[in-house]
């Protein structure tokens, strides 16, 4: 392994500008030491939110603070599974799993109250999820809307 050395001979020619060139270049090369950013504090919240949304076509699992901010959002798409597979109870349970376990790692969750939305398979996959993760489970509402009058009638049929 033989080391290349560069060797640069000054000529007579050589001006004062082309020297300034040669020395802009090589100090274009050299990497500028980057700012180092200050480290985000830790945020330590031990209560919080787990919002469940069961549709038919996937699963959306966000865990949030008393206030109401996200700290985590997962879902059975954002787990790895596609199309029809992210309706299903075994992938609700995987994107559970992940959101909770980011959750307990990154803020230190451990007591939550479930709100689930929605009428799809992932409603009690998702629940039984947070209980097996060692998160106690305060209460779980069910917050699905409800039709109430329904939708605007159709215009009378004129002969």
């Amino acid at each position: 392994m033989a080391k290349e050395e560069k060797v640069v001979t000054e000529t007579p020619e050589v001006t004062s500008e082309a020297a300034t060139a040669e020395t802009t270049e090589q100090a274009a090369e050299k990497p500028k030491p980057k700012a180092r950013s200050k480290k985000k504090a830790r945020r330590l919240i031990s209560r919080g939110h787990v919002h469940v949304l069961a549709t038919f076509n996937n699963t959306i699992i966000t865990v949030t603070d008393e206030k109401g901010n996200v700290l985590v959002s997962t879902s059975a798409g954002s787990s790895g599974f596609r199309g029809s597979k992210k309706g299903t109870a075994y992938a609700a349970q995987v994107a559970a799993e992940k959101a909770v376990s980011t959750a307990k790692d990154n803020f230190g969750l451990t007591q939550a109250e479930v709100s689930v939305s929605g009428i799809g398979l992932g409603r009690e996959a998702a629940i039984r999820t947070l209980i097996n993760q060692k998160i106690q489970v305060d209460s779980i509402k069910d917050v699905t809307g409800v039709p109430h009058g329904g939708v605007r009638q159709r215009k009378a049929k004129r002969n």
